[in-house]
């Protein structure tokens, strides 16, 4: 995988891998001033097509078809298991005419923040960050159809809802799965001691780099808001990326855990009665049907 190489706070650092740079800039630089390492590109861009309601197939089509092997590893996970075609797709488009336009911008989602994660994932500490992700964004899928919601976007934004925890983890992977470590021996408030340890918790790295990236506000704003409790009101996208990011923790996908973890009978009863019907009534048959999916994914790389 090709390694970013962006701007840095006091200057421009050549030739270091991001991970080298940024660790050696944190001996120095207060971590509210470095800067956070960037989304893959074709990524970013899809993120603002997946915002735009009248984005068509070519242009989803054209804009992963830039990056040759960001589209390849699309088209893998196209031609895995996971998805039910009987003949070979060979390109984007016919990728997207198999699939439908919303599940390959997810797809594309998906490979970016996998690549984000880069190396990071062969500690499986951090590997719990991209299984929570994943199962955050299947969760999400799941309540969007049922609510009569936009499932495609309701996926991406689950998938995106944790950047900011997959960014202090690209930073410093060691530092962070010792964080993460901690927390599983020792539970406690995971945004306060990830404040006390890096200057700012992962909503707020988040945060930044949504507004970095320049991404539409439904996106900031999940990423931002995320672990913010339930307002009542309309069941809108951040209560289901909320209710998803809490329900992949309670069926066995947390990034860590949390003294706030809900049983999932009382967070079934925060749900729509049009949503709760719809969902099964054990735990172990949701934590089932999400890792099966989970597993797909993940056994294509």
């Amino acid at each position: 995988m090709q390694v970013h190489t962006g701007p840095v706070a006091g200057g421009r650092t050549r030739g270091l891998p991001v991970t080298a740079r940024y660790q050696e800039n944190l001996v120095r630089v207060p971590w509210a001033l470095v800067r956070l390492p960037p989304f893959p590109l074709v990524a970013t861009r899809v993120l603002h097509l997946v915002a735009k309601k009248d984005s068509s197939l070519h242009q989803l089509s054209a804009l992963i078809s830039t990056d040759q092997a960001f589209s390849s590893e699309i088209l893998t996970i196209v031609n895995s298991a996971i998805f039910p075609i009987h003949t070979t797709v060979t390109s984007i488009q016919q990728g997207i005419a198999a699939l439908g336009l919303e599940r390959v911008k997810g797809l594309a989602v998906t490979v970016g923040v996998r690549a984000y994660l880069g190396g990071a994932l062969k500690n499986p500490s951090l590997q719990a960050i991209w299984r929570h992700s994943l199962a955050c964004g299947l969760l999400a899928e799941e309540y969007a159809s049922a609510s009569l919601m936009d499932k495609g976007t309701a996926y991406t934004a689950g998938i995106m809802h944790d950047i900011g925890r997959a960014a202090l983890a690209v930073i410093q992977p060691g530092r962070y799965a010792n964080f993460l470590q901690s927390v599983q021996e020792e539970p406690f408030e995971v945004l306060q001691r990830e404040h006390e340890m890096f200057e700012l918790d992962h909503c707020e790295a988040g945060r930044r780099l949504a507004v970095d990236w320049k991404l539409p506000n439904q996106f900031l704003n999940i990423i931002s808001r995320h672990h913010g409790a339930h307002e009542g009101g309309a069941f809108d996208l951040l209560a289901v990326i909320r209710l998803a990011c809490r329900m992949a923790d309670t069926i066995g996908f947390a990034a860590a855990p949390s003294l706030k973890a809900c049983s999932y009978q009382r967070l079934m009863s925060e749900f729509p009665t049009r949503v709760r019907e719809l969902l099964p009534q054990e735990p172990e048959d949701l934590a089932f049907r999400i890792a099966t999916k989970v597993n797909s994914i993940e056994s294509v790389y």
